[in-house]
């Protein structure tokens, strides 16, 4: 049977399709076709390493190795609904035990749409002070927040001398929804305010309102996704901007303390605490022991709940999520690490 079109009712019976927004969604739908394959023949094989989620929608697979059967997933069941052998290359290979229709998605555009996704209400980052900043004194301010206590002098020096200085007028927008990331901001002077355009509200909802020694715009930067937010000035004012590059450089990597998997095993058993910040059905299905769930789009929001004095092990699949999680919670000044590669299957 020829492959047909994939519905976004049925991407929504599946983990973590289903905490996607409805429009991507229907973008990854509008991607994806639904396949056939008879009893016997292969689904994907140990070794592969294309980059595609797979899940399926009826019949009987087995998940094996050359010379024995793993398990077998059956459609429609719990264990289903999530990806099958996610880990790339593939550890084990799938073969239809009856005919099967399945579906695959694009692995890296879902983990961004994720990230897209559950990066907070709006694309403003830690870099937020208190109260409204002097206008001559936005340096002062940008420096005594935590997320530059952990950058070598030498890169602070450079960041200061590669920040480029803009001046906009009321109504200029800085950053557009759904835009590709390429900078990261300061205002220096003025205001601005952050909207959020909703399939319901095009015109926007009004999130929050941005003043000096504000930052913005680093989320899309770290995860490599689109603009979630717009943010226009509400009044003449100036900002500087960083250029993408020079942000993940002097700014994101300095701050960022990658370990491999001993490492991470090592820092828990000393008392540290693994944070899974992938979506709650993504970590029933499979989690480290022991492991705390706090979606990333909640990490803002349950800050109070960690302990500022352990240490902090973060992992998603992929390192995309767990990189931006990581980036906020050390801008809260948390001693904490990401997991290279994402968690092992």
């Amino acid at each position: 049977m020829a492959p047909r079109p994939l519905d976004r009712e049925l991407i929504k019976q599946f983990s973590p399709l289903s905490g996607l927004k409805p429009e991507n969604q229907a973008d990854l739908a509008g991607k994806s076709q639904v396949q056939d394959t008879e009893a016997g023949r292969y689904v994907f094989r140990q070794g592969d390493a294309d980059k595609k989620t797979v899940y399926l929608v009826k019949g009987e697979i087995e998940l094996r190795t050359a010379d024995k059967v793993v398990r077998v997933i059956t459609g429609g069941s719990e264990e289903a609904r999530h990806p099958l052998a996610p880990q790339i290359p593939r550890h084990l290979s799938a073969r239809a035990k009856t005919n099967v229709e399945w579906f695959s998605v694009d692995s890296d555009l879902l983990d961004i749409m994720l990230t897209w996704d559950q990066t907070g209400a709006f694309e403003v980052g830690e870099l937020q002070a208190q109260e409204e900043a002097p206008a001559d004194d936005w340096m002062t301010t940008i420096l005594q927040t935590k997320a530059f206590h952990r950058i070598p002098p030498a890169n602070i020096q450079a960041v200061l001398m590669r920040m480029e200085n803009i001046a906009r007028k009321a109504g200029d927008v800085i950053i557009k929804q759904g835009d590709e990331g390429d900078y990261f901001y300061i205002v220096t002077s003025g205001k601005c305010v952050v909207t959020r355009e909703t399939p319901t509200n095009k015109a926007g909802i009004k999130l929050a309102e941005l003043v000096t020694g504000d930052g913005f715009g680093e989320e899309a930067l770290i995860s490599d996704a689109k603009r979630n937010a717009t943010i226009t000035m509400l009044t003449d004012g100036s900002l500087v901007r960083l250029a993408k590059e020079d942000f993940k450089k002097l700014l994101n990597e300095p701050s960022q303390k990658w370990i491999d998997l001993a490492e991470g095993q090592k820092i828990v058993a000393a008392g540290g605490q693994w944070l899974d910040v992938r979506l709650p059905s993504e970590f029933e299905n499979k989690h480290q022991e022991n492991a705390i769930n706090i979606p990333l789009y909640f990490i803002r929001l349950k800050l109070d709940t960690l302990d500022s004095k352990k240490k902090y092990v973060v992992y998603c699949d992929t390192g995309r999520r767990s990189s931006a999680g990581a980036y906020i919670l050390s801008e809260r000044g948390f001693d904490v690490y990401v997991l290279k590669g994402g968690a092992p299957g």
